[in-house]
């Protein structure tokens, strides 16, 4: 929706030019680019607090989507309510990440405050513009959009907070010689499965840069890992490296190749 952290993402990412539609649901986002009614889709895949976003990697294991490219986006929250004083909020709304993100400074200044998880972070400021005893955790956009007050400033916990987003899209994008490639596998259930899939990376010198397993959910205690690695899969060392993994997988598939993001 407009004004989350997603949505000032994407105007970073493709500037104030371009026609932005806002959907409810990660799920919706990664459907309208599916049925090409919109040419790319923007959806946050890791915080440098919370960890991933597990639905966009869920998502990404259902998908034919490609990765074009990555932004990393520092995220400040502000609290915004109707009132103007913080002894006046009963009620505090946002989405999840954005609660966990700002946990010590809601047990310090609001402890008594009741929390409600929101579907965003737009949809928590539209809710707090209907009732002035409410506050939510939001974007200063939010604030400007929902005509409300910020009452507190930069009330996360952790001063380097940055989510980094993934702008999907149906094309594949050609090297720029600073890429990353995501791939994305499942391996046998045996001892030494994943030391010999993830071999062919030691083995060519490719350097990994993350690692991560998430449940495929159609078999209990069975796993898709997904692997960031440096280089694009036009490299020759990158890809005889994701053939070499794939002689060992039971399902491999590459996510994309894109230019690197500047980490913050």
């Amino acid at each position: 929706p407009e004004a989350t952290f997603t949505h000032i993402a994407a105007m970073s990412h493709f500037g104030r030019t371009v026609s932005f539609v806002s959907q409810p649901t990660l799920r919706d986002v990664f459907s309208e680019v599916e049925k090409g009614s919109c040419h790319y889709g923007v959806v946050p895949i890791e915080n440098s607090i919370e960890g991933s976003v597990t639905n966009t990697l869920d998502l990404l294991f259902e998908s034919d989507l490609k990765i074009c490219a990555e932004r990393y986006q520092t995220i400040s929250h502000d609290l915004l309510s109707k009132t103007s004083t913080l002894k006046d909020i009963r009620m505090v709304y946002s989405h999840p990440q954005a609660l966990a993100q700002c946990r010590r400074w809601l047990e310090k200044y609001l402890p008594d405050a009741m929390l409600k998880e929101c579907s965003s972070t737009a949809h928590a400021a539209r809710e707090a513009s209907k009732d002035p005893g409410a506050a939510a955790i939001a974007s200063n956009e939010a604030a400007q959009l929902y005509q409300l007050e910020v009452v507190a400033s930069r009330i996360e916990d952790a001063v380097r907070n940055t989510t980094r987003f993934l702008v999907i899209g149906r094309e594949s994008v050609h090297r720029t010689g600073q890429d990353k490639t995501t791939v994305m596998f499942v391996t046998s259930n045996v001892p030494g499965a994943l030391y010999k899939v993830l071999k062919p990376i030691a083995d060519t010198g490719v350097n990994m840069v993350k690692l991560e397993s998430r449940p495929t959910k159609h078999e209990n205690w069975s796993y898709f890992f997904l692997v960031d690695i440096e280089g694009h899969i036009e490299d020759p060392d990158v890809k005889e490296t994701v053939e070499g993994m794939r002689e060992l997988c039971l399902y491999l598939k590459s996510l994309g190749s894109y230019p690197r993001g500047l980490a913050q």
